[in-house]
């Protein structure tokens, strides 16, 4: 079910210890104490039934793939640098004051029961069935969306776009939006102001990866055991990316490889990368059905009340139907004072732009015809088509992509860097080998 994997994603992003209630069969009775100090961070501290929760969690997801899933200490390693990045984001976060009020906790679990067609007590009822605290269920989606919250402020209120931005990229060859690469990804890391004997270092490292990948090795079980990328616990998959939104170094190398094919090594101030071509897909026409509407709207206020609003429009309706002119009611009687100027017209309306309440009482519309009263949280409407066409959208859909594409890269990029400085500066002291 679609649940199943937006809690994947909740888990995977957070690893946080309430996931499950379980903890790995013999792992804290033989390796470690339960609540045992397996990592200091700053001024916080994670513990051992966080990692435990969080490895189970961990394979379950690579088992659910038939990934094969690397040695127990192996993906410790692994997870518990995971969770010390979130443990850092977090107390970015406290020492900032940001904070996800219960209003918009319950909001994010409505949309999610939503998404997966269930009612709140239905999704619920599904979590507790299939092993998840559901208190605990809530203050892991608080995490995250506190995470969420943290890199909007620290990294995407920084990013901006310009037209001129849009334009370079769509006159470029790379600019066409809807070829989408499919990628995984193996970094191999090295610090900032590193030795050169740190970057020779990092570099024979990446080159015995690649010597292995092309030598046959699985590229999801090398990146698991050995990448320092952030999508290391996924195989390194990074999802679908067109040219526009993948990073600026990866372009050139993806352009010319074959789906299957892995690439040399890549390198920047980051470290090396090695990348997979996994699949590629694309390169379509967007033709959207667009409606000519207009519309008369009431809106509540100090002197007319929603029930008043109501009658009132229930006798325009009357008089459109016993022949009057819309256009004219419209003008002497809507207070959206703008399409009111225009006899009521709306302009050409695309799919979205409009609330949800309106567009499905005018997409029930035969040219010509008039809605009965429709409520949004503008007020009361009635609404006519006037005409409907099938309108090649592929230029402004184009725009619109390489917009979100720019950003995202940029997004990715700046994300990265900064993760990497956070970690960078941050006190962290391992104690996975004295526990």
């Amino acid at each position: 079910m679609k649940y199943l994997r937006l809690l994947t994603v909740t888990c995977l992003l957070q690893f946080t210890s309430t996931c499950i209630a379980a903890e790995p069969d013999g792992f804290t009775e033989t390796r470690r104490p339960l609540n045992q100090v397996v990592a200091i961070v700053n001024d916080g501290v994670i513990v051992s039934s966080e990692l435990g929760a969080a490895i189970v969690e961990i394979e379950k997801q690579l088992q659910s793939r038939n990934t094969q899933v690397p040695s127990r200490d192996v993906l410790a390693k692994q997870v518990l640098e995971r969770l010390v990045v979130e443990k850092l984001q977090l107390q970015i976060a406290e020492q900032g004051g940001m904070t996800i009020d219960d209003n918009t906790l319950n909001e994010e679990i409505r949309t999610l029961a939503r998404e997966n067609g269930m009612t709140l007590a239905d999704f619920r009822a599904v979590l507790e069935r299939d092993g998840y605290d559901y208190p605990a269920f809530r203050e892991d989606l608080r995490k995250q969306l506190l995470i969420q919250q943290t890199r909007r402020q620290m990294v995407g209120s920084r990013i901006k776009v310009s037209d001129q931005e849009i334009d370079n990229l769509l006159a470029s060859a790379s600019g066409k939006t809807d070829v989408e690469y499919h990628l995984a990804h193996i970094l191999v890391s090295i610090p900032e102001a590193a030795s050169p004997e740190q970057i020779a270092a990092a570099e024979s490292r990446a080159s015995k990866l690649l010597e292995r990948l092309r030598g046959g090795a699985d590229f999801a079980s090398t990146a698991i055991a050995e990448s320092d990328g952030q999508t290391a616990l996924e195989g390194g998959d990074i999802g679908w990316r067109s040219i526009g939104q993948m990073p600026s170094l990866f372009v050139e190398p993806v352009k010319l490889m074959q789906a299957g094919q892995v690439s040399d090594l890549i390198r920047n101030s980051g470290g090396f990368h090695i990348i997979k071509l996994l699949e590629k897909r694309g390169d379509e026409r967007h033709i959207m059905r667009q409606t000519l509407a207009r519309h008369i709207l009431l809106t509540p206020d100090i002197l007319n009340t929603d029930e008043e609003n109501l009658a009132r429009i229930r006798q325009l309706e009357i008089r459109l139907r016993g022949g009057e002119d819309f256009a004219t009611l419209a003008r002497s009687n809507s207070q959206d004072t703008v399409s009111a100027a225009r006899g009521g017209e709306l302009g050409w309306l695309s799919p979205g732009d409009t609330v949800p309440e309106f567009e499905v009482a005018m997409n029930a519309l035969a040219p010509g015809e008039i809605s009965a009263p429709v409520k949004t949280s503008f007020g009361w409407h009635l609404i006519q088509v006037m005409e409907r066409r099938e309108h090649d959208s592929t230029e402004e859909f184009e725009r619109n992509q390489a917009r979100k594409l720019i950003r995202s890269r940029k997004y990715d990029e700046e994300l990265l860097l900064w993760l990497r400085r956070l970690r960078d500066e941050a006190y962290v002291e391992y104690r996975l080998d004295d526990a």
